[in-house]
């Protein structure tokens, strides 16, 4: 899953929503570097990627994706699957996904000396570009596959990736509805374990 889903699935607390960012930001960092309560963030967001990685629909999706950028499916599934929670953000909270993501915001901003590295000299672009809204449009999400194109070494087509949600919505659609309530079930599983 990407930025928003780990932050949906966070335990909502500060550290937890610091937590399920961190998870991608690791390099050069030991999770035991961090507060318990990163900690347990970071720990549950490594527990969605394994999950979410194993489970079927998400592979069904992956294949879905034009061979040309299959290399890189999952993060591109990862992004098509925040589309749909941020599209349909009302059937899964009753807060607005705008107040969420400015609790969110707020939250980097108040943080922003000890985000980790990357994740810090991201954040300004994320909060003025607001990527988590922009996640619930064709466009924004199209601008997110045109940053990760860019930032990726070799010649790739992740910048064409919208064609793909354009051409399988409805079948990744059901994907995703068949994946995500069965995430969300593992993961109170898995909390409660922490």
């Amino acid at each position: 899953m990407n930025f928003l889903a780990h932050l949906y699935l966070s335990e909502r607390t500060d550290g937890s929503f610091l937590g399920a960012l961190y998870g991608d930001f690791l390099k050069g960092y030991r999770v035991s570097d961090f507060p318990l309560e990163i900690q347990r963030g970071i720990r549950l967001h490594q527990y969605i990627d394994t999950f979410t990685d194993d489970h079927p629909a998400f592979r069904r999706s992956k294949r879905r994706i034009d061979p040309s950028r299959r290399r890189y499916a999952g993060v591109i599934i990862d992004i098509f699957y925040d589309h749909f929670l941020a599209k349909y953000w009302s059937d899964y909270s009753e807060q607005s996904l705008e107040m969420f993501t400015q609790k969110v915001y707020q939250l980097l901003e108040k943080n922003m000396e000890t985000l980790p590295g990357r994740l810090q000299g991201l954040t300004p672009h994320m909060i003025r570009e607001d990527w988590l809204m922009a996640y619930g449009t064709d466009q924004g999400i199209d601008r997110t596959f045109r940053r990760l194109s860019r930032r990726i070494r070799r010649e790739n087509q992740v910048d064409e990736s919208l064609l793909d949600l354009q051409l399988h919505r409805p079948m990744l659609y059901q994907d995703f509805t068949e994946f995500f309530p069965a995430l969300q079930a593992q993961v109170e599983g898995f909390a409660a374990e922490l």
